[in-house]
């Protein structure tokens, strides 16, 4: 890959140069280290980062409310790696695992403490009894290079009378299995700040810019549990989503020197139209917030690897080579909160090209929205004439007939002596 801005946070490379690719690993980065290739592609002009690992996604489609499937996504996003947030639990880990193996990108998953997962919009753990301790790390054991960790709601809606014990639960699998806990929060109780006072070093608390959750921030301030959770090693995860971002809070958040340490999408079948759309806009999301382009790409990459000690997130010699490539659009772009909350940007990151293993992703049509995801007028309208943009361009003939070399030519007609 020749002659772009290579952008590394994990090694600490920032340069314009090229990008050596050698049986599907990083052999080199520099200027000029693609010289004498067998085969070349030119970026210029381009940003080309690791492949984006986005922390928290639900992409077991066709298993619950939430799922989409990522590979149709991944080829125009620069994601690479993806995390499912507790979309399985115990009683699906083994469908999601077959999912997984025919999927096209690389796909890890943090375990629900419920058995039943995601199958629903929310209530996972109202019954306590699917809160299975044993059966959760018994599943992790069967699938330890699926399963990084273990996801929790905490909100009213999922843990209804039961308050922390689902959390709580969810502590002694992630005890008794080594991984981190990753901690959903929303509408109280329990509150944020209740939450976050049993989070352990290396944990996460999502929707952690949330509107919606209680005991956060208060008077533009972060309530002093959270600032205490994040100088004890907690992690600090966007989780964007359909209800789990707002600029006010992240706004609160970087006045008192607490960025998210990871820019995670929470992408999913609600959140998929808008309001997060994906990754890079997401990106760009917090960008016009005020954090710098470096710090972004390595909330976006880097960090949430290391998070779940997974090989990816960066371009380092001998690392898989997944590559982001982006066109920075310069200008005024204009962005949204969950709650229609907008900043003006100075810059949107828009893909030109995803690979795998050093391979570019090929073109794949996104899955037809599930009847049970809500969609206002404009969201169908707009859908509805992105189809009839890529039918009108893919029943155009691609060349005119001038334009064609002759397949099969025809034989040269014999010379005929004259008589």
């Amino acid at each position: 890959m020749l002659n772009s801005r290579v952008l590394d946070p994990a090694s600490g490379t920032d340069l314009v140069g090229d990008v050596a690719i050698s049986d599907g690993r990083v052999a080199a980065v520099g200027p000029g280290v693609g010289a004498g290739a067998s085969r070349t592609i030119d970026v210029s002009g381009a940003l080309v980062t690791p492949g984006l690992v986005d922390l928290h996604t639900h992409v077991f489609a066709g298993a619950g409310f939430w799922g989409v499937a990522p590979d149709p996504l991944a080829w125009s996003t620069g994601v690479t790696t993806w995390v499912d947030a507790g979309s399985a639990g115990a009683y699906a880990v083994r469908a999601l695992a077959r999912q997984v193996a025919a999927t096209g990108v690389r796909v890890h998953a943090l375990l629900n403490v419920s058995g039943i997962g995601l199958t629903g919009s929310t209530g996972e753990s109202l019954l306590l009894e699917h809160c299975d301790v044993d059966a959760a790390v018994a599943a992790i054991r069967e699938h330890p290079a699926l399963v990084r960790g273990i996801k929790v709601r905490v909100d009213r809606h999922t843990v209804g009378p039961h308050g922390l014990e689902p959390l709580r639960r969810g502590l002694e699998v992630a005890e008794a299995t080594g991984r981190p806990l990753m901690a959903h929060i929303g509408y109280g109780p329990p509150s944020a700040s209740d939450v976050v006072a049993l989070l352990r070093p290396g944990d996460v608390l999502t929707h952690c810019a949330t509107g919606v959750a209680e005991g956060l921030v208060r008077d533009g301030r972060p309530e002093p549990a959270l600032v205490e959770a994040a100088a004890r090693g907690v992690v600090l995860d966007l989780g964007h989503g359909s209800g789990g971002f707002s600029y006010p809070v992240l706004d609160a958040l970087l006045a008192a020197g607490l960025p998210p340490a990871t820019v995670s999408s929470d992408l999913h079948a609600r959140s998929l139209h808008g309001p997060v759309f994906d990754l890079p806009t997401t990106m760009g999301t917090v960008l016009a917030a005020g954090m710098d382009l470096v710090d972004v790409v390595a909330a976006a990459t880097v960090t949430p690897a290391r998070v779940l000690g997974l090989d990816a997130g960066t371009l380092a010699v001998g690392a898989p080579a997944d590559i982001a490539v982006f066109d920075l659009d310069e200008g005024e772009h204009v962005f949204g909160d969950a709650h229609g909350v907008t900043r003006t940007g100075s810059v949107r990151l828009v893909n030109r090209m995803t690979l795998l293993d050093g391979r570019p992703l090929a073109p794949r049509w996104p899955e037809p929205v599930p009847s049970w995801i809500p969609l206002n007028d404009r969201q169908r309208a707009a859908l509805d004439a992105r189809e009839q943009r890529l039918r009108a361009e893919l029943t155009r003939p691609l060349l005119e007939p001038h334009e064609l070399s002759e397949q099969f030519p025809r034989p040269e007609e014999t010379a005929h002596d004259p008589c």
